[in-house]
């Protein structure tokens, strides 16, 4: 039961009669006639049981974009139901405008909508649908809170795929599907031309220019449907917040554009996600029109683990995924700590059979904070910075030795810088 604001006020009527006659007996005749009302108006009021709820399912979302949530309600008796109706939903589903004044006449249903707009990634549920239902004095109402499941599920951004054009421009020049060619260390070969001033003179297919008595060159393309492995590292170091995200969420976005581009590039591209355990995984498919989809889906009920990742069971679940040689690209923190505890003794083993690229989400505080020095406080501060950086390089360095390519960048630049050293690897013929 709940009672509104006029019962108050019907109360302070009674002042009037208590003032003409300031007895015991006019309070208490007064308070009787105010729980009478009270009591009238809720025999009046339609029970919110006999109400039916149902919610219609919610569409996935990128995070950032808007929503809405709709929950249809039927009054099946014969009364009119007078009331308010509140939508609740968890804070980090964003909800706006989740309360709603009802007025349904028996037989009928209406429609509630609640727009959304989640302020975190995953799975936003709902919570109850509290309904109120006014007598017709309006003194007091029945309240009843329903279970009406519902959720909505915000995807990663995938800000970076403003790059993507750009990229895919690069990739049609070197698979061959522009007029400029590339050959190198590994490429197929793909057609004969004419030979023209400046190409190579070791593309000269000199049984074809035998038989068309003119210089014939052969052309490469890239190879295609080579194995690309994905592994985003879901520990605690993946929780450390980078501005406004957190680095794992950073990593995802990284993650996506490479997973674009390799899948457009014919590639086949497998990712995985864990700490102590896989968290998620999307194998290869046949059909990489769904890749990016079903990514998104995967990545986005990840959140960071407080725990220290295990990379020996993280890689042995890149080995059972492909045992001939593939491109694997580790997304985790370059942190020196974690790295040499876990990290360095398997790598000889994945540097052995695959070629491994670890990319990394710079902090661009650090820099700042290390040319910061006006002040003692600032002084010791970069200090500090300057310690962390330099372990942070020591480290890179010391997997640069090992074979493995680093690439250590801010959120906004660790995409594009990622697709680029693939890009560089198709060209060369080095995957």
């Amino acid at each position: 039961m709940a009672v509104t604001g006029r019962l108050p006020l019907l109360v302070g009527l009674g002042a009037v009669a208590v003032v003409l006659d300031p007895t015991r007996r006019t309070v208490l005749l007064w308070l009787l006639v105010c729980l009478g009302l009270v009591l009238l108006d809720l025999a009046l009021a339609l029970p919110p049981g006999r109400l039916v709820l149902e919610r219609s399912p919610i569409a996935p979302i990128r995070l950032g974009e808007s929503t809405v949530s709709q929950v249809l309600v039927t009054n099946p008796t014969g009364r009119t139901l007078r009331g308010a109706l509140r939508d609740a939903w968890q804070p980090s589903a964003g909800p706006a405008g989740d309360r709603h004044t009802v007025r349904i006449p028996g037989g009928e249903r209406r429609r509630l909508t609640t727009r959304l707009r989640p302020t975190r990634r995953g799975d936003r549920l709902a919570d109850r649908v509290t309904v109120r239902s006014f007598g017709p004095l309006r003194l007091a109402a029945r309240q009843r809170a329903f279970e009406v499941p519902g959720a909505v599920r915000a995807l990663p951004p995938f800000d970076s795929r403003k790059h993507l054009p750009s990229r895919l421009a690069s990739l049609r020049q070197l698979d061959g599907r522009s007029a400029v060619r590339t050959r190198g260390q590994g490429t197929e070969f793909d057609s004969l031309r004419d030979y023209v001033d400046g190409d190579d003179v070791r593309s000269i297919d000199w049984r074809a220019t035998a038989r068309r008595r003119s210089v014939v060159v052969r052309t490469w393309q890239p190879e295609r449907d080579r194995r690309v492995i994905l592994m985003l590292d879901t520990s605690r170091t993946s929780a450390g917040r980078i501005g406004d995200m957190p680095r794992l969420d950073a990593a995802m976005d990284a993650t996506l554009l490479l997973a674009a581009l390799a899948s457009r590039a014919g590639d086949r591209v497998d990712f995985l996600a864990g700490d102590r355990w896989i968290r998620a995984r999307v194998a290869a498919s046949a059909n990489r029109t769904t890749l990016l989809g079903e990514l998104v889906q995967a990545m986005a009920p990840l959140d960071p683990a407080l725990l220290e990742a295990s990379w020996t069971t993280l890689a042995s679940a890149i080995t059972d995924v492909s045992r001939r040689r593939s491109l694997v690209v580790l997304l985790t923190a370059l942190e020196p700590a974690a790295i040499h505890e876990s990290l360095l003794p398997t790598l000889a083993t994945l540097t052995r059979h695959h070629r491994v690229v670890v990319a990394s989400v710079a902090d661009p505080a650090l820099p700042a904070m290390a040319a910061a020095r006006s002040t003692t406080v600032e002084a010791y501060a970069a200090a500090a910075a300057e310690r962390t950086l330099a372990l942070r390089d020591r480290t890179a360095a010391l997997l640069g030795r090992m074979g493995v390519a680093v690439i250590d960048a801010p959120p906004d630049q660790l995409p594009p810088r990622l697709a680029d050293h693939y890009l560089m690897l198709k060209a060369q013929g080095l995957l």
